[in-house]
């Protein structure tokens, strides 16, 4: 089983990198966070989770540890799978996930697309004794990730953000509607930040 990928960042998008491992690229689903954490590097190290299917064999890359950690307890939750937990991870991060977890915070769970009032509770009753017992919260605080600041122009930002909402499974139409109105209201606004944004509008 892999740990993790160390080597060229090929290609980068807000919902996946390819990592050139010694001549072989290792296509990763990320998260908003690992994509903010990676960004303008030209290397990196991503810790791995495979997800193994009868269809195909899926990659998911973190930053830290800690995120994926955080991955992992999701995952084990009822109803939450791989792309589930990425869409949490998106809309929050480590140390957020960890703080609505540990205040039993419902109303912010269930603002994440697809998470409704009962799986909010049930990952809450499910993972909080397991976050503080793991001691995921201490290292998930040292993996908050500044955003980098805007340095592209408006029209790409929105089609790399409307590219990352339908590689997440939003459908184009809409999320093209919510990403300009989110840029027509701050229009410096980086891309992971839009994305973020339009995951609690869609």
């Amino acid at each position: 089983m892999l740990d993790y990928v160390k080597g060229e960042v090929a290609e980068l998008a807000p919902a996946n990198a390819v990592i050139d491992c010694h001549g072989v690229g290792y296509m990763l689903n990320i998260s908003l966070n690992t994509y903010s954490a990676i960004q303008g590097k030209k290397e990196c190290k991503l810790f791995v989770y495979e997800a193994i299917r009868e269809d195909a064999h899926v990659l998911f890359g973190f930053a830290t540890k800690q995120e994926r950690e955080l991955f992992l307890l999701l995952i084990t939750v009822s109803g939450i799978g791989g792309n589930t937990a990425r869409m949490i991870l998106s809309a929050l991060s480590p140390s957020e996930l960890v703080n609505v977890i540990s205040t039993e915070n419902t109303h912010l769970l269930k603002s994440v697309k697809g998470i409704g009032l009962k799986t909010a509770q049930r990952i809450i009753v499910e993972l909080k004794d397991k976050i503080q017992t793991d001691g995921i919260a201490m290292g998930a605080a040292a993996a908050v990730v500044d955003m980098p600041k805007a340095d592209t122009v408006n029209r790409e930002v929105q089609q790399e953000a409307v590219a990352a909402l339908t590689m997440l499974g939003f459908p184009a139409a809409p999320s093209q509607k919510v990403v300009y109105a989110i840029l027509k209201e701050e229009p410096t606004a980086p891309v992971e930040k839009v994305i973020k944004l339009a995951l609690k509008r869609l």
